[in-house]
């Protein structure tokens, strides 16, 4: 434990005492971090030969995101560490994953959030899936209900107009079971204001792409309750239910210099207790693995 703080503190003397360290640009500051040995090394052992590949997208995610450049380079390469490990892509037009930078008293921080199109990725590695779907409902073409099964039957054709009612995730294993959720725009739109921080705010994903969030909260909930939860599924649901449980339903803002504001708020007690109870000795081993690239020494100029 002495050893890594004489590490740590090593590390932030010699940012802070360098000067030219001091003036250098952002994206400078960010490859410094990234070409260090063990930061190599931990995107090596999840990546193996895309290892290149990932580390320039983040250089080219940091690169065109002035926010993203406002925080701290080891924390955003720790953010992007949670997304290599779930071998998910962090480009913000593919929307598998984010690295979202938020405002927490006066400083900004990068948090990793998966998008439901992750989710759906990561159902399809596990090969137990026979079928995986989440969608909108429109005015009319609910028929049925069943509160029993879960189950409601939908008929297309009988859509009356272009009003949005509701959004169904669904799953079918190949064993045969299999399940719905529906949620209507007003559950889901309650469910948003009790556990989303963001929600109401003009650059958040919960404005300006309404549907991708409801989608994601379905679906995310089907999977928590009734989906094959493989410890890939399990790291990732932890990831997007500890740091981001109140960020989790906030996507890549709109406006590159506004973010949210989040000083001083707490997670539900709710989320708190799920994240720790569902939390196993394959995520703690690989969060102690991230951990490592904090005690990482940033290479000196010229080598």
């Amino acid at each position: 434990m002495a050893g890594k703080k004489q590490l740590i503190q090593k590390a932030v003397k010699n940012e802070n005492g360098n000067k030219k360290n001091a003036v250098a640009r952002p994206i400078d500051r960010l490859k410094a971090v990234l070409y260090a040995d063990s930061v190599q090394e931990q995107f090596k052992n999840v990546l193996k030969e895309n290892a290149g590949a990932f580390v320039a997208s983040i250089i080219d995610l940091y690169n065109t995101d002035k926010t993203l450049q406002a925080c701290d380079p080891k924390a955003v390469v720790m953010e992007a560490l949670k997304a290599a490990s779930l071998k998910l892509p962090v480009n913000k037009q593919l929307g598998f994953a984010w690295i979202v930078p938020y405002k927490q008293n006066g400083r900004y921080v990068p948090v990793f959030q998966l998008g439901y199109k992750g989710y759906i990725q990561l159902c399809m590695r596990t090969g137990a899936y026979r079928y995986i779907n989440a969608d909108v409902v429109y005015e009319g073409e609910l028929v049925r209900q069943d509160k029993l099964t879960g189950e409601i039957e939908i008929d297309p054709s009988k859509r009356t107009s272009d009003k949005k009612i509701g959004y169904f995730a669904f799953i079918e294993t190949l064993n045969g079971f299999r399940k719905t959720l529906y949620m209507t725009v007003e559950e889901v739109t309650k469910h948003a204001q009790q556990f989303s921080k963001s929600y109401g705010n003009k650059n958040s994903a919960w404005a300006t792409d309404f549907d991708a969030m409801a989608l994601k909260t379905c679906l995310r909930l089907l999977l928590s309750k009734y989906g094959v939860m493989s410890v890939e599924m399990q790291q990732a649901y932890i990831q997007d239910s500890t740091d981001t449980a109140e960020f989790a339903d906030q996507a890549i803002e709109g406006e590159g210099e506004e973010t949210i504001d989040i000083t001083d708020f707490q997670a539900p007690a709710e989320e708190e207790e799920q994240t720790e109870s569902e939390q196993g000795p394959e995520q703690l081993e690989v969060g102690q693995e991230a951990q490592k690239i904090v005690d990482f020494q940033a290479p000196k100029e010229g080598k």
